[in-house]
This record gives C-alpha cells, structure tokens and sequence, in this order.
C-alpha cells in the first residue's frame, strides 16, 4: 500500500508560516451574533467526484442561507496542493475553514496552522491525524462498512470469494470503511477475501485494478468496494458478470450508484448524505467562528441502499 507523505518543503513552509500566521491573527471568536458575512474558506479534496460535488452544493447552499461567505477550492487529490490552499485561507484571515483531507495525515501542518493562528478548523467526511480540529462531521465509516459486509453476505447467501477495492490510502474513509469491512465479514466463515487493492476512489482505477484482478481471481462472486466510483468501474470490469455472477456493493449513494442499483448492476450501496455532511459542515463553521465550542464528533447516518428501497433515495 502507498501511503502519501508531507513533503519536505511543506512541512518547512508551514513551520515558515506559523511565527507569520500568528503575528497577524485576530483570534477564532466573534460576536456571538455577528457572523453575517462570516468568511469561510473551504478545500475539498477533489471535485472530479460527484461525491464532493454535492458536498460542496450542501455547503454553498447553507452559506447562503447563513449569510456567510464560503470560499471554495479545489485540491485535486493533490496533498501539497491542498496544505497550500489552507495556508492561504489563514494568511487570508478566515474566521473558519473547512477541510475535506486528501490525506489525513498529510493534513496536520496545514490544520496546526489555523488552530494556532486561532482560526477553528472543521473537518469534513474525512478526519484528521495528529492535529487539533473543532470539529469532524464525517459518517460512521466503521458501521457503514459493517453494513456493508452484512449486505454482501446477503447477496451471496453467506459464502463466496470476495474482492475488496480500497480508496486512497492515508484517508480516514478508507481506513474506516475497510476496518468495518473485516469486523463484519468475519461473522461469514463462507466468505473468503481474495483479494484487496486500492483504486484511490476513483471510476477508471477501479475498472483497470478490477480487470487485472479478474486475471488472477476468475471466480469471484462478490466485490465491495469503498465508494461508487471503484464500484462503477468494477461493473464495467465485470460486464454481464455483474449483478448476476458476481454481486457489487459500494459506498456513498451518489445518483450513478443509485442508478446502478436501479438497473441491477450494483447489489447496494451504502448511502451517505454528502449535501447534509456539507451543509452541517457549514454550521458547525459558523458556530465556532462565533466562539461556540463544539462537540469533537457529528455523525451523520448512513443508510443502506438496495433495489427494494432505491425509490426513497432517489427522491430525497
């Protein structure tokens, strides 16, 4: 497994940035009820993923209607990329900002920044290692992978050979999904993992690393895979394979993946609620700005997503 490390010389700009940062702060709380025209800066991990996309859709929306001035970037999977943007959003005198890590650890320098600078951080969807956040509103990744688990059982009647697609590693969300993943499976003696490899959340690595995967495992019966993307491109791996042979659960419900369950190819997926991560993300953001301080957890349920009950999804 490649895990994504801070660079040299982030790790010494950031170190740079701490004694400027901190000259400059005007602290992380306001009037309690000043905060129309709050400014927020946010950087998501990547916007080449409908996942975030509606995340992103959810925080803008409960900006608006707050009245705070939400700023977005795009780190494009790039953790240096992202480290840059949050060091800008504290030199830039953000009263919060919100982060949705490429890599968790990575991260840290960036986040000790703000905290440091007085400007509270929230971290959204993903978590944060080896630093101070106000708050994470994130999914019980864990539990959704032990849905997960459960599911395919299910759809496999309790035995089979399974191959497990892992996100990026480094994020929480993978980390987290796959440990709920292993917990759950163990209570199916019948099921066997053959297989696990990163495709990095993403639709095209997930059909190349599940092709090459065929190879070597011809006779799988069941894939989960750590989000819709990876599961998307495993479908088209498998093509008639899948949904009949071979049965595919993901994780997030985004509108492809619910489609896909719809039509049959995609046994399940475990649905989170991206629109109200961000929109929570935003208040929480708020919140803190304004001097509040918050509880270190929000969760936000996940639900499991099947073709019996893919109706309700697609309406909400």
């Amino acid at each position: 497994m490649i895990i994504m490390r801070t660079p040299a010389i982030v790790v010494a700009g950031v170190a740079l940035a701490l004694g400027l940062a901190g000259c400059g702060s005007e602290g992380g709380s306001s009037g309690g009820g000043e905060q129309a025209g709050v400014k927020i800066g946010m950087s998501v991990s990547t916007l080449n993923n409908p996942f975030f996309v509606q995340l992103r859709d959810g925080a803008q929306a409960q900006a608006a209607k707050l009245g705070a001035a939400l700023t977005v970037t795009d780190a494009q999977n790039d953790a240096s990329q992202q480290v840059n943007q949050v060091q800008n959003f504290t030199s830039q005198g953000m009263k919060a900002i919100i982060i949705n890590p490429v890599d968790s650890n990575a991260a840290a320098p960036a986040v000790t920044l703000a905290d440091r600078a007085g400007i509270p951080v929230i971290a959204a969807d993903r978590g944060v290692t080896g630093a101070q956040v106000a708050q994470t509103v994130a999914s019980d990744n864990v539990a959704g992978g032990k849905l997960a688990a459960e599911e395919l059982a299910v759809q496999l009647g309790d035995k089979g050979q399974v191959i497990v697609l892992q996100g990026t590693p480094g994020t929480s969300a993978s980390r987290d999904r796959g440990q709920g993943f292993e917990q759950g499976i163990k209570a199916f003696p019948g099921i066997k993992v053959v297989a696990r490899q990163p495709a990095d959340f993403d639709r095209t690595k997930g059909l190349d690393v599940m092709t090459n995967l065929l190879q070597s495992h011809p006779d799988v019966t069941g894939v989960f895979a750590e989000n819709d993307e990876m599961a998307l491109g495993a479908i088209k791996a498998l093509g008639d394979r899948a949904g009949q042979q071979v049965k595919v659960v993901g994780f997030d419900g985004t509108p492809d993946g619910l489609t896909a369950i719809q039509n049959g190819t995609l046994a399940a997926s475990i649905a989170q609620q991206p629109r109200l991560l961000g929109q929570q993300a935003v208040d929480a953001a708020v919140k803190a700005a304004g001097g509040a301080t918050l509880e270190k957890t929000m969760a936000v349920p996940v639900k499991v997503a099947t073709k019996e009950n893919v109706a309700e999804f697609l309406t909400s």
